[in-house]
């Protein structure tokens, strides 16, 4: 199963909590946590919703850089 660190680091900087980012998704906080550990694989859709709520790329979300990036 795929794990996603920079979710959980892009989520800590902004000191949200898990709760906090579930709702932003429109989501049960048990559901997002799975994101986070890497139990679920996490849609596009949300991806991209993260991205530009954090004001990173979503290549640093999944870790394939830890360039945070201008999203454009």
């Amino acid at each position: 199963m795929p794990i996603y660190p920079n979710i959980k680091n892009a989520r800590m900087a902004k000191n949200l909590s898990q709760k906090d980012t579930a709702e932003l998704l429109n989501m049960a906080q048990q559901q997002y946590m799975r994101y986070e550990t890497g139990q679920r694989e996490i849609p596009v859709h949300h991806l991209i919703t993260l991205a530009k709520y954090y004001g990173v790329t979503v290549d640093y979300l999944l870790g394939l850089t830890d360039e945070q990036g201008n999203p454009s």
